[in-house]
Formats: C-alpha cells, structure tokens, sequence
C-alpha cells in the first residue's frame, strides 16, 4: 500500500498548517524530511529540510506508530507555519519520493475503515462532525463517532446469533430427545432485539432531523406578514415584503441556529384561490412544502380558515399586532412585539422533540435496520409454528443479522464508499 500525504488543514493562510503522512514509509519518509523523529506520540522542534538540504521551515513533528494511530498505520504530523509557500514546498518535496503519493478525497479515513479502526457508522459520524454547525449537530455526530450505534448493533448481534444457533442446536438433535425446550428463550431474545430496533428506527427520524436540520413553515393567507415575520426572524430583509397580497410565490428558506438546534425557516406563498395560474402553483408548493414540514407557524386571526389545518405541536399566533392591538397571543414582524415569546416556542417544542433522538442518524442506517426488523418478524411467525420449521427460523435470523452488519459496514456496503468518502476533504 503506498504512502499517502496532505495538507489535513484548511487551505490557505493561517497560523499553523497541519501536513499528515501515512502509510509503510511514512517514518522512513519524515525522517529524511526532519531528521530524527521523537518517540511515539511524542513531540518535538524539527528543522524540515527538502531532499537537497534547504531549509523549508522549522516545524512540530509528530509520529504515531501503527496500528496506535488514526488509521491503523505509521503516521507522521508536520505542524508547520500556516504559510502558502511553506506548506506548498513542504508537499512539493513529498512528492519527490517515489513511494509517496498524495492522499485522495477521504482516504486517510477510509484506510482507518480498512484497518478496523473505525466502522462506517463511525465514519458517516466523523463527517457529520466535520460538517456540524450547530450545538445540538455537534453532540450527536460526536456520539455516532464514539461507536454508540456500533455498540448497540454488536449487542443485537449477539442476541440474534445466540438465537440462531439455539435453534441450530434444536435442528441438529432432531431425532435425540433435547434436554431442555430453547424456544423460550429464542422467543425472549427476539421480542427484546424487535422492540430496542423499532424504538431506534422510530428515533432515527429525529436523529435525522436534527442532522439536516428541523424546517419549520411560516403559513397564512396572503398579506398576513408572514414575509416580515421572516426577515424580522432572520435578521435581514431575505424575503420581497408589498402591501399587494401574494408577493411571495416561490419558498423562501432562511437558515437559523435556535439555541444549538438546526431550523431552516419558510417563508410560503398566501394560502388562497386564485384565478392566477403562477399564484396558483405557488400556493400548491407552498401547502406540499408546509405538510412535510417537522413544524408550522400559522398567522391567522381569530375563526379565520385557511386551506390547511394545523397539525399536533403546531404554533398559533395572531397576525399584525401593531394593526391590531387588542387582539391576544399577537406578533408583529414591523415593531417585533411577540418576536421573542414566538421564537421561544418553537425553540422548546423542537428541543422536546429532539430528546426523542437516537444514534442512527442517515436513512441508510434506518432502511438497514428496518430490514432487520422484517425479518425478524419473519422468523417470529416461524418459531412460532413449531420445530419442524426452526431451520427457515434460523436462517431468517441470519439475513437479519447481515442487514445489522451492513449498519457498520461490515458487509454489503461497497457500492457505498466511494460516495461517502468523496465528500470528505483531501487531507481527511
């Protein structure tokens, strides 16, 4: 396997920039870069000279021996000056060794995959982590990182295998009389994995959300300051306000970080008939958009009706307090009064949602799990029609505990890589 090297750093000028050498040669490679390299995971003050003895920059260097390392191989650090030309010269003299190349898109992570250092559970949860914006975003791929969802897959593993192989064992003495009943026991292992799966498959959903972020849809009839009630939110004019009812005719979306949670806010369209064909779709996108949303905000008067009823956990204010003072539970998007309490609300029903969030956060972890579940229910029918039927029970268990596999990557996940590394940075 060759020796790969990058910049694991962002580009570009900075205090300090981080080169990352791993592979067979990568101690031999630094060596001749820095001279003697301290001990493992050891630091020390290196002069980095290029193959003809110029001197490049005096530098932190950084060994990790493998397999004790981030991707199970030798691994060196050079903690250089955050310089352009530095780091430039620093890769450029790398490159000059013939068993070295540099590193492609994801690959110091994916060779940490390879070497069991992390299963892709882990990895997805390290590029959430790269990705996180957010408190809340932060938090959660940090778990999926330290391996909490690989610990619960091995756990249901392990039930389902023991399962398995109690049946096996009914199989293989089936003309002996078996000492003791196991489907008891098999029933008990799968009743506990059916119900811990269904319960993260449902989680997962929240998980989800709170990684891509809740969207929360600003509805009304038309010219019921549901722009202004945007841009009052955003902080910035980021929809067209108009005294003319039905300005707004595409989705408006505003990004927003509501005390560590992700929310992506949406300004629709008036909900209202109209003879005016583009109104019209925009009203029908402006419904679709608002019922898949994780959570609405209705401005509406009192008794007024609209084209769509809000759902449970859904918001209810009154439209223009500054037009119509008297009128309870009111807001204005122009003075900003009931701005706060609003936010407020959608802040704490988010949060309380976002209690109900498990480990699994992509829908490739919930279909993989989902699939678990239906065969497991498959091989519950089955026990449940005696011994004669325990080897279709077995092997149903089986298939079940290769779609938990699939979870950590441990099988049937190759199509997959490529795309998931290719998202990760050159030095990562």
């Amino acid at each position: 396997m060759a020796t790969i090297f990058a910049q694991a750093t962002a580009s570009g000028r900075a205090g300090v920039s981080v080169v990352r050498i791993s592979g067979p040669a990568a101690l031999e490679i630094s060596a001749k870069l820095a001279g003697q390299l301290p001990p493992s995971h050891q630091v020390a003050l290196r002069t980095i000279r290029t193959a003809d003895g110029d001197v490049i920059d005096r530098a932190l260097v950084l060994p990790f021996h493998g397999p004790n390392s981030f991707t199970g191989e030798d691994v060196v650090e050079l903690h250089l000056h955050g310089s352009i030309a530095v780091v430039d010269a620093v890769l450029k003299s790398l490159g000059t060794f013939p068993d070295a190349r540099l590193a492609e898109a994801g690959e110091f992570t994916r060779r940490a995959l390879e070497n069991e250092r992390l299963d892709l559970a882990q990895v997805e949860g390290l590029a959430d982590l790269i990705d996180a914006e957010t408190e809340a975003q932060r938090k959660q791929a940090l778990r999926v990182l330290s391996g909490h969802l690989g610990d619960l897959v091995e756990g249901w593993r392990s039930d389902l295998i023991r399962a398995a192989a109690l049946l096996e064992a009914t199989i293989d003495f089936a003309d002996e009389e078996v000492p003791v009943d196991v489907t008891p026991e098999v029933r008990a292992l799968l009743s506990g994995v059916t119900d811990q799966l269904a319960k993260e498959v449902e989680k997962s959903k929240v998980a989800e959300r709170i990684r891509l972020g809740f969207e929360v849809a600003i509805v009304g009839a038309p010219n019921a300051g549901k722009s202004t009630l945007l841009n009052a939110l955003a902080g910035r004019d980021a929809a067209i306000t108009s005294e003319v009812a039905g300005t707004t005719r595409d989705i408006v979306e505003v990004r927003m970080d509501l005390e560590g949670l992700p929310v992506t806010l949406l300004d629709t369209a008036g909900l209202r008939e109209s003879d005016d064909v583009v109104e019209t779709i925009g009203v029908e996108r402006a419904i679709s958009r608002a019922r898949s949303s994780d959570l609405r905000i209705f401005l509406a008067h009192e008794n007024e009706e609209l084209m769509l009823a809000p759902s449970e956990g859904d918001i209810i204010v009154h439209p223009k307090a500054d037009v119509f003072p008297d009128q309870p539970n009111a807001i204005s998007g122009k003075t900003g009064e009931g701005i706060a309490e609003l936010v407020s609300k959608v802040t704490q029903e988010l949060k309380t949602r976002s209690l109900a969030a498990g480990v699994a956060t992509h829908e490739r972890h919930r279909m993989a799990m989902v699939s678990a579940l239906q065969k497991l229910k498959s091989a519950q029918d089955v026990v449940d029609r005696g011994v004669e039927y325990y080897d279709i029970g077995s092997e149903e268990l089986r298939s079940a505990v290769r779609s938990l596999e699939a979870v950590v990557g441990r099988i049937g996940v190759e199509d997959l890589l490529d795309e998931i590394f290719s998202s990760f940075c050159i030095g990562k």
